[in-house]
C-alpha cells in the first residue's frame, strides 16, 4: 500500500484512467462488431452506415491515447477496404 498522500492520489488516478481507458476500448469494440455484422451479413447500406459510425470512433480512441494511432489508422483502412469490396460486389 502505498505510504505518501501522493502516491495515494496516483493510485486513485490511475483507478479512474484505467476505468474511463476501459470504456472508450469497449466503445471502439462494439461499433467495430456491429461493423463486422453489418459485413457478414452483405447489407451494403448497413455496412456504410456502421462504417460511418465507426470511424469516428477509432478516430477518438487514438486521440484519448486509448490506442496507437497507427493501430487505428490500419484498422479504419482494412475495414474501410471490406465495405468498398462489399458495395463493388453488389453494385
Amino acid at each position: 500500500m502505498a505510504n505518501t498522500a501522493s502516491a495515494q492520489k496516483r493510485i486513485r488516478q490511475t483507478e479512474k484512467r484505467t476505468a474511463r481507458n476501459k470504456a472508450r476500448k469497449s466503445r471502439v469494440r462494439t461499433f467495430v462488431r456491429k461493423l463486422e455484422e453489418a459485413i457478414a451479413s452483405g447489407d451494403k447500406a448497413a455496412a456504410q452506415d456502421a462504417f460511418r459510425a465507426a470511424q469516428p470512433e477509432l478516430q477518438r480512441a487514438a486521440t484519448k491515447g486509448v490506442m496507437h494511432a497507427n493501430t487505428v489508422a490500419r484498422r479504419v483502412s482494412r475495414l474501410s477496404a471490406r465495405v468498398k469490396a462489399l458495395a463493388a460486389s453488389q453494385g
